[in-house]
């Protein structure tokens, strides 16, 4: 963690699971300062009985308000951004309120960095922006599109814009496998809403390290993604309920909610082009063209029918002991048993 010797750190949405994760990881370490920029008083609060570390400091405010994010980013060396609206049901009801977070506060974000010349800015992104069919993804989407924009406007003496793009994170909040869990726990019947999708599969930890591989070796308007492995949904709820001895619990088919896809994909088939493998990530460069089109028109690329997106279908698929396996190492799980 050398390069976070004697810096300052700070996280938008720093209350929520990634928040946290990152803190357990990087507390104990020669940083200078972490801030946890949120609007929950009480979430920060419980942080603050919860840590006890005069390295953290808590910021109260909204992505959406430039002013507040742009104070809290005076003399911060380093910025993660994960505030977001996240639920896709909740996003389908109310889209403007996922424009607001998601892109306009987004944009107050890396605005503010620049502003501030903060070095690096890392911004959290999902799969549900590739090939995006709710509210929720479509807001990410044109996140990222605003970041990379953004990063051709800029240089690489200034601040550093990147991506992060990735799947389920295991027991975040909000996450399918707390639901199954309490249900499995109350005797109730388990909602699946179709048994053969397929979810890619990551830890919080995993997530932490794709952000700081980013970090680590990102350039100027890269998208990082990790290769994950995938379950269907089926496969998940029999490795809870074996790993909870609830065999016999009641699956119930509920159908597919609002804004559901069948699978995840994380890498375009447009994408993978020019994607650069690296083992266990994809590095996705900017597009860094010009605006002058009337060069590409007479000279493309290679045929897309050639090339395969990387979906949580063609994935590395998990059976249910390889799934008990991720499950076993999560501390929701081991807290729960």
């Amino acid at each position: 963690m050398s390069l976070f010797k004697d810096k300052i750190l700070l996280i938008t949405g720093g209350t929520g699971s990634f928040g946290n994760a990152v803190l357990n990881r990087f507390l104990d370490t020669d940083i200078k300062e972490i801030r946890v920029f949120s609007r929950d008083e009480k979430k920060q609060e419980d942080m603050r009985i919860k840590y006890k570390n005069d390295k953290l400091k808590f910021y109260i405010g909204d992505v959406r308000d430039y002013e507040s994010i742009n104070f809290a980013l005076h003399g911060v060396d380093y910025l993660f951004h994960a505030a977001a609206l996240k639920q896709v049901p909740s996003c389908e009801f109310f889209p403007m309120e996922a424009v607001k977070t998601n892109v306009l506060g987004a944009n107050n974000v890396v605005r503010a960095s620049i502003n501030n010349k903060v070095k690096r800015v890392i911004v959290l992104s999902t799969d549900k922006a590739v090939y995006p069919i709710n509210s929720m993804g479509l807001s990410k989407a044109m996140m990222e599109k605003m970041v990379v924009a953004t990063s051709r406007t800029i240089t690489d003496d200034s601040t550093i814009l990147c991506c992060t793009r990735y799947g389920n994170v295991m027991a975040s909040r909000g996450s399918v496998i707390p639901l199954f869990v309490g249900q499995m726990k109350a005797k109730q019947p388990v909602t699946i809403t179709d048994p053969t999708m397929t979810r890619f599969m990551m830890s919080l930890e995993e997530a932490v390290d794709l952000v700081l591989f980013a970090f680590e070796n990102g350039k100027q308007g890269d998208t990082f993604v990790q290769k994950a492995p995938a379950a269907t949904i089926e496969t998940l709820a029999k490795a809870i309920g074996e790993i909870f001895n609830k065999e016999d619990a009641n699956i119930k088919v509920i159908g597919t909610r609002h804004g559901e896809k069948k699978y995840e994909t994380l890498v375009t088939r447009e994408e993978m082009l020019k994607a650069i493998d690296l083992g266990n990530y994809y590095r996705i460069p900017a597009d860094n063209r010009d605006l002058n089109y009337t060069k590409y028109m007479a000279k493309g690329e290679i045929m897309l029918d050639e090339i395969e997106d990387y979906n949580s279908h063609n994935t590395r698929r998990l059976n249910v002991d390889e799934m008990k396996e991720m499950l076993m190492k999560l501390s929701y799980i081991k807290s729960e048993l």
